[in-house]
């Protein structure tokens, strides 16, 4: 009983977690409106590190000099530039179709554990980012039709590219899981992360706004920040550790399915056949890639 207990709460947790991500570009596109992406990003992250710093204190690191240099690489491609690119492009696209382009990421995961993690896609596999990929194109073509104001190419674009480094940032994150607690590895890196931002983003674009931020802008930013970031990493993080990733990766189409119904529903956006289209594809692949699909370990040289 106790098992099947901590099941059902670990799949509650990655759902709750793949809800509060679809979020993300909701919440973003609110603050985008009042100051630009950098300073949205800087504030997501400030408002997300008190949720983490009992974590910081609670919990002693113990890495090694060659895991802190990881962690630190992991920390800049997850935070600061993965971050910034995905809300500059969501600054030129819409909530909508920048979260249907999020819903590649199950099938880049599974591709990029097929080159760096020693697993074999399998045909279904292969025919899941086929599919997957001609669902982006299809959306990413749609987005250029589009007037000024709404979708465009090069922001679709650009959220592809920013998931393609957030796989690296998953990667090595992975490596330090299997040695050492999600809650060390996730606390530290996202704390590393967040001073590079307060380093980075004055330096680069000015200090952030304080003063002329509506209330309603800093909701979105706390919204973002200790629900989208510091809560649902946490989250995710302890569910897998109670179920299997190959089941609880079918959670993470739940978050484009919420971010485009909230562009579509409260904003206003509109979605053309096209990206229609392409977001099926995109779902649909996910879902068949993630319950259908099987994957294997390929034999590797023992390393010397």
């Amino acid at each position: 009983m106790g098992l099947e207990k901590n099941r059902a709460l670990g799949f509650t947790a990655c759902a709750v977690a793949s809800c509060f991500w679809g979020c993300g570009f909701f919440f973003g596109k609110i603050a985008l409106a009042e100051m630009s992406f950098a300073h949205m990003v800087l504030y997501r992250f400030l408002f997300a590190m008190p949720a983490l710093l009992p974590l910081l204190v609670m919990h002693r690191p113990g890495l090694s000099g060659r895991e802190w240099g990881l962690l630190t690489l992991a920390s800049f491609l997850g935070v600061p530039v993965q971050f910034l690119i995905q809300f500059y492009a969501l600054s030129i696209t819409t909530v909508s179709h920048a979260a249907l382009m999020v819903g590649t990421m199950p099938v880049i995961l599974a591709v990029g554990a097929a080159l760096f993690a020693h697993e074999r896609l399998d045909g279904v596999g292969w025919a899941a980012l086929v599919g997957s990929t001609c669902g982006a194109g299809l959306i990413a073509l749609g987005g250029g039709e589009s007037s000024a104001g709404g979708a465009s190419l090069k922001g679709d674009l650009l959220v592809v590219v920013s998931l393609l480094i957030a796989l690296f940032w998953i990667l090595i994150n992975k490596q330090l899981v299997e040695r050492h607690s999600h809650l060390v590895v996730t606390a530290y890196g996202l704390g590393i992360g967040t001073l590079m931002l307060m380093v980075w983003v004055p330096v680069r674009y000015g200090m952030p706004p304080v003063s002329g931020v509506s209330w309603k802008a800093w909701l979105a930013l706390a919204g973002s920040g200790v629900l989208c970031t510091a809560t649902t990493t946490l989250l995710w993080n302890w569910g897998m550790t109670q179920v299997p990733a190959s089941q609880a990766g079918v959670l993470l189409n739940m978050e484009p399915l919420i971010g485009s119904l909230l562009g579509v529903l409260v904003l206003g956006e509109r979605l053309g056949p096209s990206a229609w289209v392409g977001g099926g594809l995109i779902v649909a692949s996910a879902v068949t890639l993630t319950t259908k699909s099987k994957t294997r370990e390929r034999e590797t040289m023992p390393v010397t």
